[in-house]
């Protein structure tokens, strides 16, 4: 639904060559044009109006003096800067553009009649006068001659099968001689005023070329397809009245021809094999125009048909150049230029320039020049107003088409309107007032301005013909003529198009813009109407250079107009004396688009006016800033921004509460999966318009056709104001209409809600709402992870972690209803308690009771449809069962008579229940149900006769912290329970706690074997004083758990039970040396005078222990030392290996992208080497195994695939085992001193000082940051492709332990606040 606009034009009039114009070539390097005349060729430079080369083709002989010569064809050589002329008399010549040498590269004898090169400028096709075709190579080597005349059909001849031959079929009264009649097919000659010549068309590619030529038999014209071989393909079929317009359509599909009919002039289309294929008529009558050139631009979007009247009664004909588009199969004429019937405007030459797909050269008679430049552009109405139609107007032809999708969406080629014109319209505008939203500018091909409004009453002077929209019982507003201007142009301006880019400002206001008197200026027009209803055309402002675009803003009045070189300038045309002057930003620069824009737009964007523009190339520029570089169309809707991307997604970007480069991160980011601003579109979708005060997005497809979406950014935008107007029944069906999830009228403002969930019944009034809004709450904020916002939302006051949402909004619900109207909310009601976090069907089984036994009026919910209404939320068997388990018989019968249980499954149970006890019936009823809490109170309470069974059931199910609850701890019962709870804890290998519980219920036997399992000394002892043991037992008894307390390397509780109730010190001394408890054991000697034991066991255990520390000390620093340096060869080979620097291949191994920063390097290859191979068939049956794959993992040896991990891990675990000594050799260090081993104390004590120091220096070069892990999260999102996810998963794959293994990169903490050393000894 795009409209071809006029972007620029140039017309070129001041220089005329000699004799009369033939035809034209364009030179795309300098875009100069090259044009052939009867006595040579020139080269016109538009922008300067001068012709910058003459080269004459008499002096050396190849046109004749007088100027009767033909240039038959004329061809820039731009690899040779050269041009290649053709001339009737035979002559291929070739003339150097630094040079003008000429030179004559052939020569045909019978004459040229036409010279054509292929699309890549590497062949050359001659049409000989005696219809022969010849084919050379660019440097004008021979290929072949054949004649154009063939009787074969071509190598693309259709086969046939012989199914459906003539002979086999049926032929009525003619008899089987018909048969064998051939029927000869007469097709009628060419229309007298053919030009009779051959006409040549390449196909884009270049691979194949159609010629048509007059049929010598016939006298009608054919069609012929030739590849470059110059082998014929296919012939076309015969055509009544084929005319000599011919175009190939560059993307290879179609062949352009035209067609006179008997009642009409169409142009055809036919394909490769030479068969019709589609068409569209030409609006004109039979037998008044003649089509002289057909010609596709290079994108093949636009069809340019140059026609021209046909001479009678001495009239002079008139020139008409048309350009039709084709959208969802159907033929736009979207421009029409009248060059008017004098002689000197028409049109000689056509063409279409070969890099700007756009831009369409014309040459006329009398050496005019004119260049326009196109662009697509969609006239749509503002859409501010609150009552806007959302009109968008098509040109076709004489008539506008206007869509109105406000009222339906209509596809093209059909319209709400259509509105007749007298004239070709070349455009259409639409006001920027929303007030006047709806109201049409026409511009027609004879610079008449048409305004139209809507009305009630339709016009005479307006041929309104209403579309596909009707609305019963409404009168239909529909377009009517307020007034008629004829706009004057200036007498220098004589060509087409004169006005360009109408723009209504005000409601008697326009803006319009013209080429100057200069090609190189720019005229800005007001046009007013008075009161009067006259108009007046005043000339506001000339400016430099050709005025690309222009816009208005609704809302500031602004006006920005931008000029081919991408200057932006501000426009103050509502001003007394109209200024222009440069458009500056926010930080006082000018505005300058790198490149010029197509599209421009103004919007407001932190407070700042900006411009917004769009390139033919997809780039967007806001002000001086490039914002993305792959945007396909946008629009300004409200405070919005809508755009559609060459990744086929339609983003809709808020202006309310950013910045420009917030703006330019959010549409340069990834996209996040629930991002509101984009959408998923199809593909090359382009924005028509938006609904105003709707969030319908119309999108119109390639192909055409029309597609509506709602944007979920528009819809959650609306939705938040309806919410904020607390406009619930809106919100509520836009919502369910666009499947938005109903959980955002809670989450929005939960406050809001709860204060007006009476306003929300009321406004909703639907008890099938109220359900569905019940059973699709949930606890999820919805405002935080479907519809993330950055604007705060109004949350509740912090509520305690028990309180639920659910629970929150069912009970606030179902009280209201309770205060409406309880009954006609009866099912709404029910929902509620289902609903909540822990159902409570009990008490809606309650209330169905209550309607059974008070059943309501007629108007209310029976009990039955009631129930039927919980079976259909809740399983009927769970329902049977919460109703059983509320001990109401006959609130059970009913549910089960609604069930599709057999009575003959439930009324046994249910007669067996009725003759029990009441308690124990309710316990039948709870086990029944796995209820067995409850079970078990009532079970206690049916009397001891029972206790076996309730011991049973405390077993069974471990309930034995609630029973002890329901028994007195005085009663037989409660012992019996703590005995069981007692077993069944050692059961659990929970000796201590068996031991506590058994000590609790005076089983002291059974405390005392739990606590000596568990070593607990000294509830040992404190459970063998009750039991009254003797001292002799005790003895033993302290004996045998000292001996398991030694096993465990606690020997100072081994040494107390020695001491204090075995009475054998010595013993205890001998294990207090043994565990280095120096002191301790010092104590003892002196407590119990065994002075002697200081020379027998505490100084040789002194020196021992002072042996052993050096010993350890040494081993670990050279380990140290040896590993140390080791490592930082080993990182050294891997940098050099990960720059490229070795030549050997360095091993990988599955873990090393953990590791170090080699994983830049590694390869899926590498990762699945031979250790890993090996490492991944190590099983993990049990933990020897484990253990066993950690160290093999982990190998010191080097080369290995790991070493540097391994050194990392031996050094880490070097340094801890060394740090752990500190307490330790303090206390040694002490008693050496103490007995007079000053050598010895001095010399432990430097080398361990000395070792700490080295280890604590060498911590940051050994822990460096490089090494720290890398993460190995997969990489997804748009930019991921499938072999990228899939090594990210291998490699995450192969990770063993990453939690484990990272621990390795933290450097040790060293215990610096223990102080170890004595001062005396430094």
């Amino acid at each position: 639904m795009r409209n071809l606009k006029l972007l620029k034009s140039l017309h070129c009039a001041a220089a005329e060559g000699v004799g009369l114009p033939q035809c034209c070539s364009v030179r795309t390097d300098t875009g100069t044009v090259l044009i052939g005349s009867g006595y040579g060729f020139v080269e016109l430079d538009p922008k300067t109006e001068q012709i910058t080369l003459d080269v004459s083709l008499t002096a050396e002989g190849f046109l004749p003096d007088d100027g009767s010569g033909s240039v038959v064809g004329i061809q820039d050589v731009s690899d040779q800067e050269s041009v290649c002329l053709a001339t009737a008399t035979g002559d291929v010549i070739l003339s150097n553009l630094n040079t003008g040498q000429l030179e004559c590269v052939g020569s045909v004898d019978s004459g040229i009649t036409t010279m054509s090169w292929s699309p890549d400028q590497e062949l050359v096709l001659l049409v000989t006068g005696q219809q022969t075709l010849i084919l050379m190579t660019k440097d004008f080597e021979p290929i072949a001659e054949v004649p154009i005349h063939q009787d074969d059909f071509g190598e693309g001849k259709f086969i046939a099968l012989g199914w459906g031959k003539k002979e086999t079929q049926f032929h009525g009264s003619e008899g089987k001689q018909a048969a064998q009649q051939k029927k000869i097919t007469e097709v009628p000659p060419a229309l007298p005023w053919d030009d009779c010549r051959p006409r040549v068309t390449w196909r884009g590619d270049g691979q194949l070329f159609a010629v048509s030529a007059i049929c010598p038999e016939t006298g009608a014209r054919k069609v012929r397809v030739w590849n470059r071989e110059l082998a014929l393909q296919s012939t076309s079929e015969p055509v009544d009245g084929l005319e000599q317009a011919l175009s190939w359509k560059p993307s290879g599909s179609l062949i352009a021809c035209t067609q006179s009919k008997p009642n009409k002039h169409d142009v055809v289309f036919m394909e490769k094999n030479g068969l019709l294929h589609g068409e569209f008529t030409l609006p004109f009558a039979k037998g008044t125009i003649k089509v002289k050139e057909l010609l596709w631009n290079s994108e093949s979007t636009v069809l340019a048909i140059c026609l021209q009247e046909i001479k009678k009664d001495g009239s002079k004909p008139n020139t008409y150049v048309q350009l039709w588009t084709v959208g969802n199969y159907h033929w736009y004429l979207k421009q029409s230029l009248h060059f008017g019937n004098d002689e000197k405007n028409h049109v000689i030459s056509l063409l279409w320039d070969p890099e700007n797909a756009y831009r369409l050269h014309v040459l006329c008679a009398r050496w005019q020049y004119l260049c326009y430049d196109w662009f697509w552009s969609t006239d749509r109405s503002s859409g501010e107003n609150l009552r806007g139609q959302a009109d968008v107007a098509v040109i076709d032809g004489e008539k506008v088409l206007v869509t109105s999708f406000h009222r339906g969406v209509v596809p093209p080629p059909m319209s709400t309107y259509q509105i007749q014109l007298p004239r070709a319209v070349n455009e259409v505008a639409f006001p920027l007032a929303p007030e006047k939203d709806g109201h049409l500018a026409v511009i027609d091909a004879r610079n008449t301005i048409y305004i139209c409004r809507y009305g009630n009453s339709p016009d005479e002077d307006l041929k309104v013909s209403a579309g596909m929209v009707r609305e019963e019982g409404r009168t239909i507003k529909t377009p009517v003529l307020e007034k008629e201007f004829s706009l004057q142009v200036e007498p220098f301006d004589t060509k087409p198009l004169h006005y360009r880019l109408l723009t209504w400002v005000q409601d008697k206001a326009f803006l319009v813009v013209s080429q100057g008197q200069n090609s190189s200026e720019s005229l800005i027009h007001h046009i007013s109407i008075n009161e009067d209803m006259r108009m007046e055309i005043r000339q506001g402002v000339v400016i430099t250079g050709h005025v690309t675009s222009l816009c208005c803003s609704s809302k500031t009045k602004s006006c920005a107009l931008q000029t081919e070189d991408g200057q932006i300038w501000k426009y103050a045309w509502d001003s007394p004396t109209p200024e222009l002057k440069p458009w500056m930003d926010g930080k006082g620069h000018s505005v300058k688009f790198l490149q010029p824009c197509l599209q421009i737009a103004l919007a407001t964007i932190a407070g700042e006016e900006v411009v917004l523009g769009i390139t033919s190339r997809s780039r967007m520029f806001i002000n001086n800033l490039t914002v993305a570089t792959n945007i396909t169309s946008f629009t300004i809707h409200n405070d919005f921004l809508l755009l559609t991307t060459h990744s086929h997604t339609c983003r809709c970007v808020s202006l309310e509460d950013t910045t420009l480069t917030a703006l330019e991160a959010l549409l340069t980011s990834t996209l996040s999966p629930n991002d509101e601003t984009v959408r998923k579109v199809e593909r090359g979708s382009r924005i028509v318009t938006v609904v105003p005060q709707d969030t319908k997005v119309i999108l119109q497809m390639p192909r055409g056709n029309l597609e509506t979406i709602h944007h979920r950014a528009l819809v959650l935008a609306h939705l938040r104001k309806w919410l904020d107007s607390l406009l619930f029944k809106e919100a509520f069906e836009c919502m369910r209409k666009l499947r938005i999830n109903l959980n955002l009228i809670y989450d929005h403002n939960p406050k809001a809600f709860l204060d007006n969930v009476g306003l929300f019944i009321n406004q909703i009034d639907s008890v099938n709402y109220i359900n569905l809004f019940l059973t699709e709450i949930k606890e999820e904020d919805v405002t935080t992870t479907m519809y993330p916002t950055e604007a705060v939302s109004v949350k509740p006051p912090s509520q305690s972690l028990d309180v639920k949402k659910v629970d929150v909004i069912c009970d606030a619900m179902r009280a209201a209803m309770e205060n409406l109207n309880p009954q006609k909310y009866c099912l709404s009601i029910l929902t509620s308690y289902v609903r909540k976090t822990r159902p409570e069907l009990e008490t809606a089984l309650q209330k169905v009771h209550e309607l059974r036994e008070n059943p309501p009026s007629t108007e209310a919910v029976s009990a039955e449809e009631a129930l039927k209404y919980l079976l259909f939320l809740v399983d009927v068997n769970e329902l049977y069962d919460h109703s059983l388990g509320t001990y109401d018989f006959d609130l059970v019968i009913m549910v089960a008579e609604k069930s599709q249980k057999d009575p003959k499954e439930y009324l046994p149970f249910l007669n067996k229940l009725k003759k029990m006890e009441m308690n124990y019936q309710r316990y039948t009823i709870d086990k029944h149900l796995k209820r067995y809490k409850k079970a078990l109170g009532h079970l206690c309470k049916c009397g001891p006769e029972h206790f076996v069974e309730f011991l049973n059931l405390v077993k069974d199910q471990n309930l034995y912290t609630e029973a002890l609850k329901l028994y007195s701890t005085s009663t037989c019962e409660y012992k019996a329970i703590n005995d069981a709870y007692g077993e069944h804890l050692s059961s659990k290998h929970q000796y201590e706690e068996a031991g506590l519980i058994f000590a609790r219920c005076g089983n002291h036997k059974a405390a005392l074997d739990a606590f000596v399992t568990c070593n607990n000394w000294q509830q040992v002892m404190c459970t063998a004083s009750q039991l009254k043991y003797s001292n002799t037992e005790i003895a033993a008894l302290a004996r045998s758990v000292a001996d398991k307390l030694v096993e465990q390397r606690k020997q100072a509780d081994a040494a107390v039970l020695l001491e204090q109730y075995a009475e054998d010190y010595e013993e205890a001394i001998v294990l207090l040396l043994e565990g280095a408890l120096w002191e301790e054991a010092l104590r003892l000697i002196h407590k119990y005078r065994r002075l002697d034991m200081l020379e027998t066991n505490l100084k040789p255990a002194l020196l021992e222990a002072h042996r052993n520390h050096m010993v350890f000390l040494d081993s670990q620093k050279s380990t140290f030392l040896r590993h140390k340096p080791r490592l930082s060869v080993v990182r050294e080979l891997k940098e050099k290996a990960q720059q490229g620097l070795l030549d050997e291949e360095v091993t990988e191994g599955p873990d090393s992208d953990l590791f170090s920063e080699t994983s830049s390097i590694m390869t899926a290859s590498d990762m699945s080497g031979k250790y890993s191979h090996s490492n991944s068939r190590i099983s993990s049956r049990s933990s020897k195994n484990r253990r066993k794959a950690e160290r093999k993992k982990h190998s010191l040896k080097e080369g290995s695939p790991l070493e540097d991990v391994a050194l990392l891990e031996a050094l880490g675990e070097n340094i801890r085992a060394t740090d752990k000594l500190r307490s330790e050799i303090h206390s040694l260090l002490k008693v050496l001193v103490l007995f007079e081993f000053d050598g010895q104390s001095r010399e432990l004590q430097q080398t361990y000082d000395e070792l700490l120091q080295l280890m604590e220096s060498s911590i940051p070069e050994i822990w460096t940051s490089s090494i720290l892990p890398s993460t190995a999260t997969p990489v997804l999102g748009p930019h991921s492709t499938a072999n990228s996810i899939m090594n990210s998963y291998q490699q995450q794959g192969k990770i063993n332990n990453p939690t484990q293994d990272a621990e390795l990169f933290v450097a040790p903490k060293l215990m610096k606040n223990v102080q170890w050393k004595l001062s005396l000894l430094q």
